[in-house]
């Protein structure tokens, strides 16, 4: 069995921006002792390692860097989501059978969380909804354990927070959302508790826009994608399908004040479109949704605006931008997802016309 524990007190103290000396004067121990253990010249009493613990907000387990065998974890897991999808309730007996076996187990108390969670919310059960949120604090602790990248403090946060919610405590709820709402992830769950379950409904707006704004970046994203991989298969009707479906989305979020970002994106799904529609036969679509690309293309870049203000619904002070992974111009764009695409005559074709 290897433990790091030499190797974990320097990086946790280094974490915490402390020196030797602080962490010896809050231990009431010498620098000496501090470095020996750093060093792995010596190892502290079992009653110092639970202190340092302590400070610095995690477990032994996770201090020592000892690290169980998975193989069995892995299985109780699996046993427990299994349950959970049939709504089996041995999944509460084998989550608290887990917990007495394996209590310092990021997985384990990580899928008991999401359990008593789970079971508590479709139950109402106030006392499984309260248990999930205990145990959800200890999960945090062990988030050095976490070998789950969808897995992060604000995606447990995030969980705590529904539950809060359910509980009542929308407030609460709130609160934790807005701190941990890096890049807008939780932007439309606040705007729309805040417009069902508060007063603030003014005040949700900011929010909804910012949710609205993440969810077409990240859906447009996802479509050019999936553009991409159906070429690769030579699905040329499921890339024309879901190339028309994105295309849809913005003629419902577009307004007439002005062109703008929506624009661009635009003009990149048309040029993608004539493409798929010359690989399907169908030459004179192709041309005409080729001459409807360049001209959107041509009056954006004649006065760019990469703001998404402008979209319907979007109502935000400051200006919402969404940035795409062709290019500035949107001419400059088109003919990169050509060259993506390997079309040389589209193009050639293209710089005839700019």
């Amino acid at each position: 069995m290897k433990l790091n524990l030499s190797e974990n007190i320097k990086s946790f103290r280094k974490e915490r921006k402390m020196t030797q000396e602080k962490l010896a004067e809050a231990l009431g121990v010498t620098v000496g002792a501090v470095y020996k253990w750093e060093s792995g010249l010596s190892t502290p009493e079992l009653s110092l390692i639970v202190e340092m613990a302590d400070l610095f907000d995690t477990s032994v387990d996770v201090l020592l860097g000892y690290k169980m065998k998975n193989n069995r974890v892995d299985h109780i897991v699996k046993n427990i989501n299994k349950l959970c999808k049939s709504f089996d309730n041995e999944a509460i007996t084998e989550v608290d059978k887990a917990l007495v076996k394996y209590p310092n187990s990021f997985e384990v108390l990580n899928i008991s969380a999401e359990t008593y969670g789970y079971y508590g919310i479709t139950k109402r059960d106030c006392a499984m909804m309260r248990k999930s949120l205990d145990l959800f604090e200890k999960v945090i602790l062990l988030l050095p354990q976490n070998t789950n990248p969808a897995i992060s403090e604000a995606t447990i946060r995030g969980n705590m927070a529904n539950i809060l919610f359910m509980l009542g405590e929308t407030n609460n709820g709130l609160e934790i959302l807005k701190k941990y709402n890096a890049s807008a992830m939780y932007s439309g769950v606040i705007g729309t508790y805040m417009t069902i379950f508060t007063d603030n409904k003014d005040e949700a707006v900011p929010f909804l826009s910012e949710g609205l704004v993440r969810a077409f970046s990240d859906m447009m994203t996802s479509i050019v994608g999936y553009i991409f991989f159906f070429c690769h298969k030579k699905e040329w009707k499921k890339a024309i399908e879901i190339n028309n479906y994105a295309i849809a989305i913005i003629n419902g979020l577009r307004t007439d004040e002005k062109f703008n970002s929506l624009d661009k994106i635009q003009s990149e799904l048309l040029a993608a479109l004539s493409y798929l529609q010359k690989k399907s036969g169908k030459k004179k679509e192709s041309e005409r949704t080729f001459k409807e690309a360049i001209e959107t293309a041509k009056r954006f870049d004649s006065n760019p605006d990469y703001s998404i203000n402008s979209m319907r619904y979007v109502e935000k002070e400051e200006d919402l931008l969404i940035y795409d992974i062709f290019g500035a111009g949107a001419i400059e764009a088109i003919l990169k997802v050509f060259n993506k695409l390997g079309d040389d005559d589209l193009i050639i074709k293209c710089k005839e016309l700019i």
